[in-house]
């Protein structure tokens, strides 16, 4: 006797992250960075179902009223392809904030954020991390964006600023208090990792132009951190393929030799694919690229796309009842920002253009 399979979830998610060294957005056009014009990753060039961007060095300017400017610029680029923002968190400069067509709000529930000081022993938030974590089709999944120390010299400092994210994240919801408690991890961001070794910042570059990435890759700390077990070996990366993606002259795409070049920006996952009875978790990564259009600040984009998706041997299993497995019938967390924009979809596209500001 055959099992049938059949699929509860089939969704591409979208993954950003950029260092935009305190620039402000202005009349950035994002077409491009966002996938919007035919370049998608996703199946049949879909657009994707779900976006979530990290962002580091945000300018600090606080307006209690609205979002930052980046989350307004990337709402203006979204909305009109029927996207609404989800939630936002910021850390002084960092910050991710998640976006979603409309049609998979109601499938999203037990909506939390936290964050995680590092800089100056915990004290600043300079450095360290943000997330978001819900129910998504009836599994948790959490995103993280994280800003580690900078410079050569720091890997230690990385390393710590890492256990500290995972040691004092904490969320309310039994069962997933944690990070890595999590049936899906994306984990992006700054994380500031360098090439060991005393390789000069010419030869990287020469190297670079002559495309020698996995040479030069053998010398990347957080490849050797993840093999060794020191940090991040609980998730995955695909290898990068493209140029490391810092330092570079504002306004170019020329490296600043100041500093030795280095694939800070990166894009990690992780998924517990066989967690619970008749239930198949996968996140199959479809892309992996920076985007060189953009010189806005030293760092260059990064993004990911990724087919997430849930089957079953049960033919008539529902999100619902996935979620009621995974989350034990706990109660869900309000979130008045998803309630709210599931009710203005009723109404004129004006009204979620102004709710969107709280």
């Amino acid at each position: 006797m055959t099992t049938s399979v059949s699929v509860i979830a089939d969704l591409c998610i979208f993954l950003l992250t950029w260092n935009v060294g305190t620039h402000s957005p202005k009349n950035l056009e994002l077409t491009s960075l966002l996938a919007l014009n035919g370049t998608t990753s996703c199946p049949d060039n879909r657009l994707p179902d779900i976006y979530v961007i990290g962002m580091q060095e945000v300018n600090q300017a606080i307006n209690v009223f609205k979002d930052d400017p980046w989350v307004l610029k990337l709402a203006d680029a979204l909305q009109p392809h029927e996207y609404v923002k989800i939630k936002s968190e910021q850390l002084q400069g960092i910050l991710i904030t998640m976006f979603a067509h409309h049609k998979h709000v109601p499938h999203m529930k037990n909506i939390e954020t936290d964050e995680t000081r590092t800089g100056l022993g915990g004290l600043w938030g300079n450095k360290g991390a943000v997330s978001i974590r819900l129910s998504l089709y009836g599994t948790g999944t959490v995103f993280v964006c994280s800003h580690l120390a900078a410079h050569d010299d720091k890997l230690k400092d990385r390393i710590e600023d890492y256990h500290q994210i995972v040691d004092n994240h904490k969320y309310r919801l039994p069962g997933y208090r944690h990070i890595f408690d999590h049936d899906f991890v994306f984990w992006m961001g700054d994380l500031n990792f360098r090439l060991s070794g005393e390789t000069s910042a010419w030869d990287i570059r020469n190297s670079v132009e002559n495309r020698q990435y996995e040479e030069l890759l053998k010398l990347d700390q957080l490849l050797l951190l993840r093999q060794t077990g020191n940090a991040f070996s609980l998730l995955e990366e695909m290898l990068p393929t493209f140029a490391p993606t810092f330092k570079f002259k504002e306004g170019t795409n020329e490296y600043d030799l100041k500093r030795r070049p280095a694939w800070c920006d990166r894009i990690l996952h992780r998924v517990q694919v066989n967690s619970y009875p008749s239930i198949t978790l996968s996140a199959n990564q479809l892309s992996y690229q920076s985007n060189m259009d953009y010189t806005l600040s030293d760092h260059k984009p990064v993004s990911a796309t990724f087919n997430y998706k849930i089957e079953t041997n049960n033919g008539t299993f529902t999100d619902e009842e996935l979620h009621e497995m995974t989350h034990g019938g706990s109660g869900t967390i309000p979130n008045v920002s998803v309630h709210g924009l599931v009710a203005l979809m009723a109404f004129h596209g004006i009204f979620i253009s102004f709710f969107r500001f709280f």
